[in-house]
């Protein structure tokens, strides 16, 4: 049995570091007092801990919608795309920051984003946006540059991670 989890994921970069060791925690009770937890019952738990943390008990894609506690199994094949992960250095943002400037808003007719992300990779740039970028951005700047940067090195797609700092890039093998 292994209990140890090891990774380093800096506290406000969007990679949801803190609701996977919270259910890392969860699945690890379950395992060393032999519970007997399905993944179902660990999921309704680790939701009642946050809103991401049901996430980290699948361990595979998921289609995350309400806080991102309702889960759905989502088949995507990145396959044929090595993926960058950039941390900045000393850019943290807190989601409560990140949450603050979010307006909510009505998804634009034709654009349902489980729709979008079946459509090839190479249409996403224009298509899938993370409504973070847009009040993060305007607050730390370099990440836009960063963001950037990705593509002029041939990403096909870039995206900030979640509430940010994170920054991400996929290129085709």
């Amino acid at each position: 049995v292994t209990l140890f989890q090891e990774k380093i994921v800096p506290v406000g970069a969007g990679l949801g570091g803190g609701s996977a060791d919270a259910a890392f925690a969860l699945k690890a009770l379950n395992e060393v007092c032999g519970l007997g937890l399905s993944k179902e019952m660990l999921a309704a738990y680790a939701s009642s801990l946050g809103s991401d943390c049901a996430f980290f008990i699948w361990n595979r894609p998921m289609f995350g919608s309400g806080r991102g506690e309702v889960l759905e199994p989502f088949d995507i094949d990145l396959s044929g795309y090595d993926i960058q992960v950039l941390v900045p250095g000393g850019i943290s943002v807190s989601t409560k920051e990140a949450y603050g400037g979010i307006i909510p808003k009505e998804p634009s007719a034709g654009m349902d984003l489980k729709d979008l992300l079946k459509r090839p990779v190479e249409e996403w740039k224009d298509l899938v946006v993370n409504d973070f970028e847009e009040t993060v951005f305007k607050k730390h700047p370099e990440l836009a540059a960063i963001k950037q940067s990705l593509y002029d090195s041939g990403a096909v797609y870039a995206s900030m991670s979640g509430s940010g700092s994170a920054m991400f890039a996929l290129y085709r093998k």
